[in-house]
């Protein structure tokens, strides 16, 4: 009998916790984790450490931060948690280096910064950018991270005003959004590091610590200390390698393109079969068309975009391999097991003529339409830019200012601001390739 009234009393305590509205934030101070790439970071503030805690947190465990790149790199494993944590603790010291320098920064300001950039990738979908590129349109994960940050500050009575200002660089002191957001922010100097440790590319590793240490404020924009230079130009140099090694790698965007294309297949044969499989997250974006506008109006898409993750795509591929539609069923097999197109990867683009070729070799070898036969002949435009003008600004001794690209002496401003663009064609192995 005593057994059966303290179980009364626990279950009503746990139905009081959960039917009592919005929950007040917790005191957690201090807390410390072991990171991979930089060892113990300390968490400083109880509501980042709150917001580590939240559902939509820790829905980025199941988001890869590199989306497909496992495929080449057998090590790029790591999750976008792992980069908010790591883009936190960069931010924290940052702001550490500042205010020993003089520079104000309240409290609230510290917190909200921080809270900022922990929050700042809460918009990505599976294997990161696949979904907005493939099976919804006009809604990038920027617009999604900015409405759940306002979901959850509703939530939190406000708790993230601050942080939300800064993000939107709606606050006055510009340089904290600097900080999340630009040339030289946290998150691009702890996506190098980490995307360079886990992927085993030595040449992205970039002194983190070092440019942290150089950063300054002047006329509330951000600046480097003119002894900084040289790390500016490795870590400039870092990112380009980065890019074309990995971001940017000639079988990694064949295969999360041949993922966006088995997407849009099962889209289309999902307004024929409306009991194609799907995970109940996934459900909505295979079976409606969904745009920013509809995101914006139903918070019940948000919802059900809130509970999506790697996992609902991976379940749904191996699903499709057994589906009656040849085209699906293929893509889908495809990419359970590696069996990934080839890609030809030149300067200049591919002609309309040679499209057109190709398209009919695939039509013709499994015996499609050319219209179902472009699922397979895949045609895409890249680029990358290292450098954009006026991004990081170099503080020299004698107070002056100049823009890195007139700094650097070992970078000029041409070889930096240069848009190099790279066409790309997938198709299937056993056809030959088009000429160049």
């Amino acid at each position: 009998m005593v057994a059966t009234s303290y179980l009364a009393a626990i279950l009503n305590a746990v139905a009081a916790h959960f039917l009592s509205g919005p929950k007040m934030l917790t005191h957690n101070k201090h807390k410390i984790l072991n990171d991979p790439v930089y060892g113990f970071i300390t968490i400083q503030h109880s509501l980042t450490f709150d917001l580590l805690d939240h559902p939509h947190m820790q829905r980025l465990r199941r988001i890869s931060q590199l989306g497909l790149s496992h495929l080449v790199y057998p090590g790029a494993v790591h999750n976008r948690f792992h980069h908010a944590i790591g883009a936190m603790h960069l931010m924290q010291e940052a702001i550490s280096v500042l205010k020993s320098k003089g520079v104000a920064i309240s409290e609230e300001e510290s917190e909200g910064a921080c809270v900022a950039i922990l929050l700042h990738d809460i918009g990505h979908g599976p294997f990161s950018h696949a979904l907005e590129h493939s099976i919804v349109t006009g809604v990038n994960h920027e617009d999604i991270s900015v409405l759940i940050m306002n979901r959850l500050n509703e939530d939190m009575h406000g708790a993230l005003d601050t942080a939300i200002s800064i993000f939107n660089d709606h606050h006055p002191k510009h340089f904290l959004h600097q900080l999340i957001s630009s040339q030289l922010d946290m998150d691009r100097l702890d996506y190098l590091s980490r995307d360079s440790f886990y992927s085993g590319v030595a040449e992205g590793r970039v002194g983190s610590e070092r440019i942290i240490k150089m950063l300054s404020v002047e006329d509330g924009q951000l600046v480097v200390e003119e002894k900084g230079i040289y790390s500016i130009e490795k870590f400039v140099m870092a990112r380009r390698l980065m890019y074309w090694q990995v971001y940017l790698h000639r079988t990694v965007l064949c295969a999360e393109f041949m993922l966006m294309s088995a997407l849009k297949r099962a889209k289309h044969v999902a307004q024929i079969d409306p009991h194609l499989f799907s995970t109940p997250a996934l459900h909505i974006f295979l079976h409606e068309s969904l745009d920013k506008a509809r995101f914006m109006a139903d918070p019940s898409i948000l919802d059900r975009f809130c509970q999506l993750d790697d996992s609902d795509i991976l379940c749904a591929l191996k699903a499709w391999q057994e589906h009656s539609d040849p085209i699906l069923s293929d893509l889908s097999r495809r990419i359970i097991n590696r069996d990934l197109f080839q890609i030809e990867l030149r300067s200049q683009g591919f002609s309309k003529d040679e499209l057109d070729i190709q398209l009919e070799r695939v039509a013709k070898e499994f015996k499609l339409s050319t219209e179902d036969a472009s699922y397979y002949v895949i045609s895409e435009r890249i680029d990358n830019r290292i450098y954009e003008s006026g991004g990081i600004k170099i503080q020299f001794k004698d107070g002056s200012i100049k823009d890195f690209g007139d700094a650097s002496d070992h970078w000029n401003r041409e070889n930096l601001t240069t848009l190099v663009v790279k066409s790309f064609l997938c198709y299937p192995k056993n056809l030959k390739p088009v000429k160049s």
